[in-house]
């Protein structure tokens, strides 16, 4: 039997990067969005990630799972904590978006650049690399940059100006460290946007790594099952 992936988004702007990174990476594995924006927005307004907003995410993977899916992604790295909680509620893979990101970033530098759009979404990112780099035993300096005003300017519609927000900050963070991490998925657009001479250090974003772990959880899944009929 084919597998399938549910990705549990907080915009619908993500479903075609994710869409296309499916279709590329697992082609033999069948997938489906769901879309709440309610989650990002009640963690904007409380500044941080709530216990009411934790429930409905479960509540939503455990509808993903009757709907059929073997394994759900979460996208949007300001809800990722919750995937910690989700993990001792359900039998089956959650993914976090930005983990195989952060572990790729820890083996790369010492001095790690995280760049967000958002405060809510800028913490856990650093609190995950942190904590990335506490259990491979790796020294890090993190260095946090906040996009001012460029997370209002793709809420109204103008990805121009965000992605020109975004990419003056990236500059400057590429000087200060050895490894740039773009800590939400709506950013990756920009690395290509970026030319390749200004490209002084390596910059993560998240979607492809995320999909590419996926891609291995689905493979070890048919190797525990060829071994279990074998």
């Amino acid at each position: 039997m084919s597998k399938t992936l549910a990705m549990l988004h907080t915009s619908h702007v993500l479903i075609p990067t994710f869409s296309e990174l499916c279709e590329k990476n697992l082609p033999k594995v069948g997938a489906f969005h769901m879309v709440d924006e309610s989650l990002i927005k009640n963690t904007i307004a409380a500044g941080k990630l709530t216990k009411a907003t934790i429930r409905r995410m479960a509540t939503l993977v455990a509808s993903a799972r009757e709907g059929g899916a073997d394994a759900v992604m979460v996208t949007c790295s300001s809800i990722g904590p919750g995937v910690n909680v989700l993990r001792t509620l359900f039998d089956f893979p959650i993914l976090r978006i930005d983990e195989a990101m952060a572990e790729e970033a820890v083996r790369r530098g010492a001095r790690i650049g995280v760049l967000a759009t958002l405060k809510t979404t800028l913490e856990p990112t650093v609190d995950l690399l942190r904590e990335t780099a506490a259990a491979q035993s790796r020294a890090v300096k993190l260095v946090p940059c906040l996009c001012e005003g460029a997370f209002d300017a793709i809420l109204s519609g103008d990805d121009q100006t965000h992605h020109e927000i975004v990419a003056e900050n990236l500059k400057d963070l590429m000087r200060r460290a050895d490894v740039v991490v773009l800590a939400q998925a709506s950013m990756a657009g920009v690395i290509q946007k970026l030319p390749a001479k200004l490209r002084k250090v390596p910059v993560l974003s998240s979607p492809e790594l995320a999909v590419k772990r996926a891609r291995e959880i689905f493979l070890n899944m048919k190797r525990r099952s060829n071994s279990a009929h074998g």
